[in-house]
């Protein structure tokens, strides 16, 4: 659903009706993960996608229904050996849809209204609902926020706290608001399980503190123990960044190409006459220093792309010295295999070992045969996007591997 939320948190604030199916697990080869969504209006109108096209028209039929209806339902889509015309995943895997109707009377609107914005907003957000377990619960969401506070119930509660406390939500009512729902009743509320509620909130955030998507197995009672509930978790993050150093005429390129894959693009150099705007519109961040000052002041994490464009050692072995000391899920460097000799050596110089050099990706980039800015840009993200998720950089014709990888 959060894969989606900029355009449903615009359809809740126009007071629309709709439903939305979204994948909670995923089995064999299957062209979308889970948290991959497709939504449906009370007018017909979808967005998102589910499956890249294979079970499209029976996720929409679902979709309406469920709108139709009000209830919840989880549905399996999977391949049929024997009628391969059958609905199902035609590339040979098994996905699991939960299908939410989000309509004007829906008990956990004003949650998943709530949740929509903060994602929408671009800020950390994780939505908990329950994929599989008592018919009651189906569907049922609770908002988490990082500071570990909690929006909504699944078996009773209806606000907390960073502590685990509930909080007091006693003001909440008819319009939306989170009223105490601990006596449960028509509004949804099921009564007597804060504990389910609080334990969900803890997994939730620590999934949200990775920014990971997924389900996991709790009890009815709230304990951690599988078994009884499973909830499918969405966890929105903002985008990873991508830090461009070197203000040259293929970084404005990549700059284009990290933008389209949904990174926050910062470009770096101590060329003031270079990083202008001008050269860079579509950059989030123009910064004016150099680059090993700008990266010691900066924030990297485990998803951050470094791309060092600049080969020049007076550049590149300083920045270097201190990106490889750093967490980053991709490190790269552009120049010659000369240039990259030359650089490792003056690495090594630096007291790099080779634990850190083997970090470093150079000469950056697939052998494309790239000869253009455009080309280039596209070998580098080519090979960060194989870095991430294990890739091989080689032709899938006649490969014997699966093409759509385990997540």
């Amino acid at each position: 659903m959060l894969d989606i939320a900029a355009e449903l948190d615009r359809w809740v604030r126009e007071d629309r009706e709709f439903a939305v199916a979204s994948v909670v697990a995923v089995g064999g080869s299957a062209p979308r993960r889970p948290g991959a969504a497709l939504a449906v209006d009370s007018e017909g109108t979808a967005i998102g996608s589910v499956s890249g096209g294979c079970v499209e028209g029976a996720v929409y039929d679902l979709c309406v229904q469920a709108l139709q209806d009000g209830t919840t339902v989880r549905e399996r889509f999977g391949y049929s050996d024997e009628d391969a015309f059958a609905v199902g995943l035609t590339c040979g895997g098994v996905i699991d849809v939960l299908v939410t109707p989000v309509r004007a009377d829906a008990p956990d609107r004003a949650v998943l209204a709530a949740a929509l914005s903060g994602a929408a907003r671009g800020e950390p957000t994780a939505l908990a609902r329950v994929a599989a377990g008592s018919p009651e619960l189906l569907g049922r969401a609770l908002l988490v926020h990082p500071d570990g506070s909690y929006e909504g119930a699944l078996g009773g509660s209806s606000g907390g706290g960073p502590d685990g406390g509930l909080g007091d939500s006693s003001e909440g009512g008819p319009d939306g608001g989170l009223g105490d729902s601990s006596e449960g009743g028509p509004d949804g509320g099921l009564g007597g399980r804060p504990e389910l509620d609080r334990t969900a909130a803890a997994e939730a955030r620590a999934m949200l503190d990775v920014g990971r998507t997924g389900t996991l197995e709790i009890s009815e009672d709230g304990s951690h123990c599988p078994g009884g509930v499973t909830l499918f978790v969405e966890s929105s993050v903002p985008p990873p960044r991508m830090i461009v150093f070197g203000a040259i005429d293929f970084a404005a390129a990549l700059v284009r190409t990290g933008k389209f894959l949904g990174y926050h693009v910062t470009v770096c150099d101590a060329r003031a006459v270079f990083a202008t705007r001008a050269r860079f519109p579509e950059a989030d961040d123009i910064v004016v220093d150099w680059p090993h000052r700008y990266l010691e002041r900066t924030g990297t994490d485990d998803r951050t792309v470094l791309c060092v464009l600049t080969h020049d050692a007076k550049f590149d072995v300083p920045l270097l010295t201190t990106a490889l000391r750093r967490p980053a899920a991709f490190i790269g460097a552009m120049g010659s295999r000369r240039t990259h000799e030359d650089r490792d050596r003056r690495l090594r110089e630096a007291g790099l070992t080779d634990h850190d050099l083997a970090r470093l990706h150079s000469p950056i980039g697939l052998d494309l045969g790239a000869r253009t800015p455009e080309e280039t840009a596209l070998s580098i993200a080519a090979e960060i996007i194989a870095t991430r998720h294990g890739g091989t950089g080689v032709p899938l014709t006649g490969a014997r591997f699966p093409i759509h990888r385990e997540a």
